[in-house]
């Protein structure tokens, strides 16, 4: 009997880690048969910096994942983080093609690429496209768009865009590590596939994922992803505050960010110097959200994840700075599953065997960007490794 298998691979700053899911008939989620992880070595705020480091990281934590799962592992789905993933908004429009004027799905798509061309992407890859509203002769259009008849289509559309150099390095490592990437998902699109309910999304939500050395920023709106930023700080610069105010070793420093042997240090100073720098992060959400104008007008808060959100004291903070409800993440879909998996550090992953395009309107098959990249990665391998 042929095993319906699927594999997540999150190589983060800080830790790779990967899951092995199986889907059985019937059953809506996979049931989780496999994890493994290692420290990550190699990388820097998400991206490359030493293939043969990298490679160690994601052959150890790929070795654990099979060794606890009985499974081989040829290919995966992979995630992208890091301080280059940004939302780009852009705005196009084509005549509609059909003589009697009927809109169909490819005028759709041909909008949504106008709407590409006309965003300044540069060194830029587009991983997602989310159409935000569509505009037919003018008004606006609610709902499904094909089988309507217009002059002209207009749409606004988020482009989910990642270093296209960054991306090449990785899916380069990964293959030399003998897995084929088979889609690769920005990790806030997998997480929000763990940690937010559909009601969440539709009232809208900010979800902000604290990494070791970056903090992503994803905002959720009548059920669609309407702005995503990724800042250049995360939980690694609390330690190393903490490290230099108490001049401890940053082991300890860590332990005590997250709560550990506290009574041996001073608690005011502690505090003072976790909030200083959650201050900053909350400033830099503050900034975007105003940006965006969704500043305090966001019903369902903020929803921290990752697994530098383990900090003590984050939540009350983040009421008392951003004004909004706050809460850690949490996830029902694979709540049978080991213990560790409901730890919100491992989301992503999870996110990635339940991530679903039900878009229907993107072009953003990694199919056929796999295609484009075939010549760059074969040159990608042979100058990072060896």
């Amino acid at each position: 009997m042929v095993r319906n298998i699927s594999v997540g691979i999150d190589v983060g700053s800080g830790t790779t880690r990967v899951v092995v899911g199986e889907f059985v008939k019937g059953e809506k989620n996979p049931k989780i048969i496999g994890v493994g992880e290692a420290e990550t070595s190699g990388l820097r705020h998400g991206y490359v910096i030493d293939a043969n480091s990298a490679l160690i990281s994601i052959k150890n934590a790929v070795a654990n994942a099979e060794k606890t799962s009985g499974i081989k592992i040829k290919r995966a789905f992979v995630s992208v983080s890091g301080s280059t993933l940004r939302g780009e908004t852009g705005s196009g429009g084509v005549i509609i093609s059909k003589a009697d004027g009927e809109v169909t799905t490819l005028d759709i798509n041909k909008a949504l690429e106008d709407c590409e061309n006309n965003l300044n992407l540069g060194n830029k890859k587009v991983i997602h496209v989310y159409p935000v509203s569509f505009r037919l002769d003018g008004k606006e259009v609610l709902g499904r768009l094909e089988g309507m008849r217009g002059t002209r289509l207009e749409v606004k559309a988020l482009f989910v865009t990642y270093s296209i150099q960054h991306l090449e390095d990785l899916i380069a490592v990964i293959a030399e590590a003998g897995v084929e990437t088979i889609d690769v998902i920005a990790s806030p699109v997998a997480l929000a596939n763990i940690a937010l309910t559909e009601k969440q999304k539709i009232v809208g939500v900010a979800l902000v994922d604290i990494g070791e050395e970056t903090t992503s920023l994803s905002v959720f709106e009548n059920g669609k992803l309407i702005s995503i930023f990724t800042f250049s700080i995360g939980s690694t610069d609390i330690t190393n505050d903490i490290a230099l105010g108490f001049k401890i070793p940053l082991d300890v420093a860590e332990k005590l960010k997250r709560g550990d042997n506290a009574e041996e240090f001073s608690k005011k100073k502690l505090d003072e110097f976790i909030e200083a720098r959650l201050s900053d992060i909350f400033e830099l959400i503050e900034n975007h959200l105003k940006k965006i104008k969704r500043s305090g007008l966001l019903p369902a808060g903020i929803i921290f994840v990752g697994g530098g959100a383990n900090v003590r004291g984050l939540v009350e903070l983040s009421k008392m700075v951003l004004k909004l409800p706050s809460a850690m993440g949490t996830s029902e879909i694979f709540s049978n599953s080991k213990t560790k998996l409901r730890d919100c550090s491992w989301f992503t992953v999870l996110g990635l065997l339940a991530s679903k395009d039900n878009d229907g309107y993107s072009e953003n098959s990694f199919v056929n960007f796999y295609k484009d990249l075939k010549n760059a990665l074969k040159s990608s391998i042979k100058q990072l490794l060896p």
